[in-house]
């Protein structure tokens, strides 16, 4: 693979040569700027070699790098090695950004010229990027160029999956009637339309699912609203006449994917359209030049729309979870003692997941890849166990599993951190601030429209008085039978302004990672909540969805507060209570164990 990465480096630059450029730039997004996408887009990963759902990689005539987040630090590094590209690890002291690197690099270069494709970088980036590299010595940016059609010989094709109606009893409100609020939401902000790019959002809008990408329930289309009308540019062969006939009854034309381009130029005949610059590719925002409609660049009213889920969808996740919570109690009673009977591997427990999920009913798929990450492994925040990298899991220390399912009637996310073993103080210590920083941000009591960034220090101050912390986010929005990543709220170190309001999910997912050595992170999805109404306002709190055993063998106990310890109880009580009536004697009384309460 290291050599077959070599020759398409070659190739790029042979290609760049040709077009007297000096460098080219490739993102991990696809033409709708998804976190994940179709095999079609994973360009960066073709290029590159490395695999993780975050990277850009810039190469130039003779050099290359990869910028990534602290997630995939430890697999970017392995993946990268012999391929010539360097690795950039992004919030890191003494990491340059993109354009400082291109400044210095390309300092030199008699070609200024840098490129990259337009439909698959937003015109946010694009409009950032042109005016950094104008900084570093006039280089210029050039976005007409997708080097894949070319390079990529058997590039995969744009999915051709069936497109499904999402039932009303689990959409909990019509298309006809979503589409209405995101007209009027467009009247408030003096927008006569939009675009809609994002897959999930558009998913979302029409009550209807797919299986383009993997783990994540979306399909390949483009949705433009305008007052009078609605039209969906999606291939016309992922249509059955069921679909197209439900569509109709919601106000929604057809048509086929490849004319999204030229309907903006020259069918789109309201006075503005709304663009998401975030969302937008830039191919895209630029074919409005020919257009007398004028491109208002705001944010999608979908996003806040999607985010608070009403009751038909709040019911959903509670039964998708108490399945789904069947499923990890019966893989957590056969973990240990298969472990001790010995030929259980990384790659077998995410197969035994797998398999316990599938017996489940309205079981579609994953809803991410499996982490399970034993000793060393667990401290490599989102590893994925292959042939090459894959261990056997021994009864001793910890492993990580953060794991996920896409059932019919919602979305699931969950990691715990299991002792197999005798554990060393030192892991009892950082699972315990681990399970600390979880309980501290269970138990928030919070002003609605508060920020998840204002919260966030309740998941970390039990670690920050230790010196340790985590890079990722503490806890992101959930789908409805939708993507697992969903915003626009998230509780983070960032500053993110994206308001919390009752009806949304989000994970509480802190973690503690030492590299070489082990890892904790202990994860369950969460439904904010009503709390109170004073003269101060509306105050929400939190309820976890998640139903599963929070392993109590590594704990030290002594770190634990007395609140603390109430809740665990709390929780492990309401555990066993949901979950205990949908399960066999044996599995009852390990459940019983299991959820025995701290002393």
């Amino acid at each position: 693979m290291k050599e077959q990465i070599r020759q398409r480096l070659a190739a790029l630059r042979s290609l760049m040569s040709r077009e007297k450029m000096a460098a080219f730039i490739f993102p991990s997004t696809d033409a709708h700027n998804s976190e994940y996408v179709a095999d079609h887009w994973k360009i960066r990963e073709w290029i590159s070699g490395f695999d993780g759902s975050a990277g850009t990689v810039v190469v130039t005539m003779n050099e290359a790098a990869l910028w990534t987040d602290s997630r995939y630090f430890l697999a970017a590094e392995k993946q990268l090695e012999g391929t010539g590209i360097v690795l950039m690890r992004l919030k890191m002291p003494g990491t340059p950004t993109i354009a400082e690197w291109l400044g210095r690099v390309l300092a030199d270069s008699e070609s200024k010229e840098v490129g990259l494709d337009g439909w698959v970088n937003s015109a946010a980036e694009v409009d950032a990027l042109t005016q950094e590299l104008r900084k570093q010595g006039g280089l210029t940016l050039r976005v007409n160029l997708d080097p894949m059609r070319t390079l990529w010989i058997d590039r995969p094709p744009i999915p051709q999956n069936p497109v499904e109606v999402q039932p009303i009893e689990l959409a909990g409100e019509t298309a006809a009637s979503k589409l209405a609020r995101v007209r009027e939401a467009l009247r408030a902000q003096h927008c006569d339309g939009m675009l809609m790019s994002a897959l999930d959002d558009i998913a979302w809008t029409l009550n209807l699912r797919g299986t383009d990408v993997h783990c994540n329930p979306v399909f390949v289309a483009y949705l433009v609203v305008e007052p009078e009308r609605t039209t969906l540019f999606v291939q016309p062969e992922k249509l059955t006449d069921e679909v197209r006939d439900y569509l109709t009854t919601q106000g929604v034309a057809v048509r086929d994917y490849s004319d999204v381009a030229d309907y903006l130029r020259h069918d789109y005949f309201a006075y503005n359209i709304l663009m998401d610059e975030n969302e937008t590719n830039s191919y895209l925002m630029a074919c409005m030049k020919d257009n007398r409609a004028q491109v208002v660049r705001r944010p999608s009213p979908v996003p806040q729309m999607k985010a608070v889920k009403n009751e038909a969808e709040i019911d959903g996740f509670r039964r998708a979870m108490t399945r789904d919570g069947v499923a990890m109690v019966k893989f957590l009673k056969w973990l240990r003692p298969a472990v001790e009977a010995g030929d259980v591997t990384e790659m077998t427990v995410a197969d035994k997941l797998l398999a316990l999920r599938r017996e489940q009913p309205l079981f579609r798929d994953i809803s991410f890849d499996t982490i399970a990450g034993y000793a060393a492994h667990g401290a490599i925040v989102h590893y994925e166990a292959t042939p090459q990298t894959d261990v056997a899991l021994k009864p001793c220390g910890f492993v990580l599993i953060d794991s996920g399912a896409q059932y019919q009637d919602g979305t699931t996310d969950i990691t715990r951190t299991v002792a197999l073993g005798p554990v060393t103080e030192e892991e009892k210590r950082v699972y315990t601030l681990v399970l600390k920083g979880h309980i501290q941000l269970e138990l928030a009591k919070f002003p609605e429209n508060v920020s998840g960034t204002q919260l966030d220090a309740l998941a970390r101050e039990a670690m920050w008085r230790e010196g340790m912390n985590y890079l990722h986010g503490t806890g992101h929005g959930v789908g409805s039978y939708l993507n697992v990543h969903e915003g626009p709220h998230q509780i983070r170190m960032e500053y993110k302004p994206a308001p919390l309001r009752a009806g949304m999910t989000v994970t509480d997912e802190p973690g503690i990672y030492l590299a070489g050595r082990f890892g904790v992170r202990i994860e369950n999805t969460l439904l904010i909540c009503p709390y109170l109404e004073t003269e101060f306002g509306r105050f929400l709190q939190m309820e976890s969805l998640t139903l599963c055993p929070i392993d109590t063998v590594p704990i030290a106990r002594e770190l634990l507060t007395d609140e603390e310890i109430a809740w665990l109880n709390d929780y492990h009580q309401l555990v066993y209570d949901r979950l205990s009536p949908l399960l066999n004697a044996d599995e009852q009384a390990w459940l019983r164990e299991a959820t025995q309460p701290l002393a």
